[in-house]
Formats: C-alpha cells, sequence, structure tokens
C-alpha cells in the first residue's frame, strides 16, 4: 500500500503531465520487456519482437537495472527528448553514484566497467548511456509515439473533465481503480507499506502507455513528487492501429461537446451555439459549463448575449485531431534529437 499524504497546498498544486515524456514512457516500456511472464499473452509476442529488434547500444541499459531496480537519476519527466536526455546528464553526482550502488546491494554479478566510470562522473560513459537511450526510444516507441501523443491528449482532456464537474478529490480517485482519498490521505495499491510526504511540493500526474502494473512514484529531492500510472488500452501499442485523435477526443469528450469546442474557433451566443449543435439552449449551455470547467473555452457576457470562445488549450487539442503525426513533440525541430 502506498499512501501519499497531502497538504492543502499539495492540492493546489496537484497538475497533470501536459505532454507525455519521452524517457519516462521508455522507462514503461523497458520495465514492461522485463517483467517476466506478466500478461504473457497480451505482451509475449510484442515482448520477443521487441527483443530481436533492439540493436547493440542499447544493452548498456540491461547494466543499470541488475536486479529490475533502476536507479533513480533515470526517472526524467521533461517532455522533450534532447532536453530529457541533458537533464539526466545534469544529474547531481550524489543521486547517480546513490542510485547504481543501490541499484547493486546485494547483487553478486560484478559492475560492468563503464558503470563503475559513470558511477565516477566519466563524459565517455555518460555517451554510451546516452546513445543507449535515444536507441531504444527510436527502436521501441519511435513507431508508436505519434499514437502515445494521441493517448496523452485523450487522457488529459478526460481529467481535466472529471476536475472541472467533480474536483480533485473524484478525479484522483478514478484515475486509480480501487484507490482511496481519506482526509488528506490518498492510498493505493503498490509496493510497500510505504508514506510518501510532498509537504507542498505538490504533485504531477504522469500517464504511460506501455505499463500495466502498479503505479510508480518518484521523489525527486527538488520540485514536485511525480506519479506514473497505467492509463493505456491494455494492450501493446502499434502503429499501424494507431486511430484519429477526433476518435480519442470524441470518447472523452462525447461528440456533442466535441463538436461545440470545433464550432467555438468563433464567438458563439448559447442559442446559436444550441441551433448550430442541434440541442436546446439547456443542453448547450451544460456543455459549455463543463468545457470552461475544464479551461477549453471562455464565457463572457456582452449586454443580454453570453458569448463562448475556445482557449488556446482548446485550439491545441482540436488542432491535433485527424490522423496520427510524424512525431511532432519528441524534440525542439519535430523529431528525436541526435544523440
Amino acid at each position: 500500500m502506498i499512501r501519499i499524504h497531502l497538504t492543502a497546498a499539495d492540492v493546489a498544486r496537484v497538475r497533470f503531465a501536459s505532454r507525455p515524456a519521452p524517457l519516462q514512457e521508455l522507462n514503461a516500456t523497458l520495465m514492461m520487456l522485463v517483467s517476466g511472464h506478466r500478461e504473457e499473452l497480451l505482451y509475449g509476442r510484442w515482448r520477443r519482437r521487441l527483443l530481436r529488434s533492439l540493436p547493440a547500444a542499447v544493452e548498456p541499459l540491461a547494466d543499470l537495472v541488475p536486479a529490475g531496480r533502476a536507479p533513480a537519476f533515470l526517472d526524467v519527466f521533461s517532455t522533450d527528448l534532447r532536453e530529457g536526455l541533458d537533464t539526466a546528464r545534469a544529474s547531481h553526482p550524489d543521486l547517480v553514484r546513490s542510485g547504481i550502488e543501490r541499484a547493486y546491494a546485494g547483487h553478486d554479478a560484478p559492475v560492468p566497467l563503464w558503470v563503475r566510470d559513470l558511477h565516477r562522473g566519466d563524459a565517455d560513459a555518460w555517451q554510451v548511456l546516452r546513445r543507449a537511450q535515444h536507441a531504444a526510444f527510436e527502436t521501441a516507441l519511435g513507431p508508436v509515439w505519434p499514437l502515445v501523443q494521441d493517448l496523452h491528449q485523450a487522457e488529459f482532456t478526460r481529467h481535466a473533465l472529471t476536475v472541472a464537474e467533480h474536483g480533485v478529490g473524484a478525479a484522483l480517485t478514478a484515475l486509480l481503480p480501487g484507490s482511496r482519498l481519506r482526509e488528506s490521505v490518498w492510498e493505493f495499491d503498490g509496493p510497500g507499506p510505504r508514506d510518501v510526504r510532498p509537504q507542498g511540493r505538490g504533485l504531477v500526474l504522469v500517464p504511460t502507455f506501455h505499463w500495466t502494473g502498479h503505479p510508480v512514484v518518484a521523489d525527486p529531492p527538488d520540485g514536485p513528487l511525480y506519479l506514473t500510472y497505467p492509463a493505456g488500452p491494455g494492450l501493446p501499442l502499434s502503429a499501424s492501429g494507431a486511430p484519429g485523435t477526433e476518435e480519442a477526443l470524441a470518447a472523452v469528450l462525447g461528440r456533442t461537446r466535441l463538436g461545440a469546442l470545433v464550432l467555438l474557433a468563433e464567438e458563439h451566443t448559447t442559442g446559436d451555439l444550441a441551433r448550430r449543435l442541434g440541442v436546446s439552449d439547456a443542453t448547450a449551455s451544460a456543455h459549455a459549463a463543463a468545457l470552461r470547467g475544464a479551461g477549453l473555452i471562455t464565457t463572457e457576457r456582452a449586454g443580454r448575449a453570453v458569448l463562448h470562445r475556445r482557449t488556446a488549450l482548446g485550439s491545441l487539442l482540436v488542432r491535433r485531431r485527424g490522423p496520427a503525426r510524424a512525431r511532432p513533440d519528441v524534440s525542439r525541430a519535430g523529431r528525436p534529437a541526435d544523440p
């Protein structure tokens, strides 16, 4: 059982990751890859295919998880691949050393030479790690990254609507089936028992679409607490089966609300919105209230009229409707950065 003790300041700082984190999604993928016989029926063929396709450059990553426990400095939540690689490289030497020592504690196998070099901060060893992470991302996630982005966007919208309509507490318990919010303590199943206290630093919720196990808590020395939780379809992701974003958004918002969001690229009154959607004024008003609560539209009164218009967040969601794209948010250049 994991228990996260939330102060009022923590609740005020609960937020949902705006975009997927390439390196954290890679960590989840590798956890699923080495998780033994977990869900062998569904993931067995995917594991065997991925293991055959991984290049030799990826092999050093296995040296860092000799007992299946990755060092904490590999938990990087940057939404840009190059930035994430740079962030890992900038990890405090004490964090790197303690992470490697913890990974090898009680492990009989000898520590590989390059890991020893990494332990002492050798630049060449860091380059080995960078190449391994980049190659692993390209092979395991590159083909399905557009689908990961679409799934993250749909999950983001679902969470925003739950917060808008029912509050943060309801959103947290809906996030993890079986979790409970008792006064200020959020409880859910996980390895433990473990009590975590952000103490006002806040909590960032990060969905992953390659891990089906328990939620993973990262508690860095600086900044907020991070919770990575499984949010995928429960099946290996396939680039050939990637649905369009419109279907994903419609499944979360509903067709009528999605239609309203599309229309509100331009300003409309509630009555005009109702006529265009083919619903009553009361229904249009209710949909507008939900979208406004999620931060997707704004509403202003102009005399006797009430005017609605899409926000920048709403426009971001709508702009990304349609078929899966080439990999727009992995790096600043719109493609994975060179290692």
